[in-house]
């Protein structure tokens, strides 16, 4: 009798069984997805990606490449389409190729007048930045300038994370929505502003080899931010209302 308690009463050991393929197929999906949406990332902006690789110096020609960066908006939706997709397909079924051509193809003609009022948007306040170092009062426009530099690229980027998540919703509303959760949620819009600053600095550093591994890594958490901004709105309940509908699409 005792043999038999003390036999039951002996813990159950547990074996590690090591990760399952449906975690490798995770993996796998993932680093597929990453490396698909850097070479077609590539191969959207391949102008953009010429220049700096010939140019030595690209910052002082940055009036130059910042009219090759009209063709970063439209992919940047794309590749936002593609992380999308990864919530839908994992593993084996991921589809990131078709998934960025769709994307392309279906926000272009939104993303790309966002990317060009950006573009202009940028080139006037960086216009100004060079004229006021010189002047008695930079020490206070200065910071402004750079305030409004970071809100524009913020602003814009939500935007277009906007668009491919509510495609139905109208540009107006998808812009208004985006001035409101960037300032709300400025951490994240602060956090987005360092990973896309990071990206633009490997490129800027090796362009061949910053953009085959540094994008798509980096642009997907600033994809995930935003998702979650978005969806965290949607859920609210009081002022922001109206937001909330005009962002499901409803009139």
């Amino acid at each position: 009798m005792s043999t038999v308690r003390q036999h039951t009463m002996q813990p159950l050991r547990r074996t590690w069984q090591g990760p399952g393929f449906e975690t490798f197929g995770s993996i796998f999906g993932f680093v597929y997805a990453f490396l698909a949406v850097n070479f077609l990332l590539a191969a959207a902006n391949a102008p953009l990606l010429l220049g700096l690789a010939l140019v030595a110096d690209p910052v002082t020609a940055w009036p130059f490449f910042l009219l090759l960066s009209v063709t970063v908006a439209p992919s940047l939706a794309a590749a936002f389409a593609a992380f999308q997709s990864l919530k839908e397909a994992e593993g084996p079924a991921v589809r990131p190729v078709a998934a960025f051509l769709l994307g392309y193809r279906r926000s272009f003609r939104r993303a790309a007048p966002t990317g060009l009022a950006a573009v202009a948007a940028v080139g006037f306040l960086g216009v100004d930045l060079v004229i006021v170092q010189v002047m008695p009062a930079a020490a206070v426009l200065v910071p402004l300038i750079a305030l409004a530099l970071t809100a524009v690229v913020c602003v814009a980027v939500t935007v277009l994370a906007g668009m491919v998540l509510l495609p139905r919703a109208r540009t107006r509303a998808i812009l208004k929505a985006s001035l409101y959760l960037s300032v709300q949620r400025w951490y994240l819009s602060l956090a987005a502003l360092v990973l896309l600053g990071i990206v633009v600095a490997a490129v800027l550093v090796q362009p061949v080899i910053g953009v085959a591994l540094a994008p798509a890594p980096l642009l997907f958490v600033v994809w995930s931010n935003a998702a979650y901004t978005f969806q965290a709105a949607l859920r609210t309940v009081g002022p922001p209302d109206r937001l909330v509908w005009e962002m499901r699409g409803r009139p």
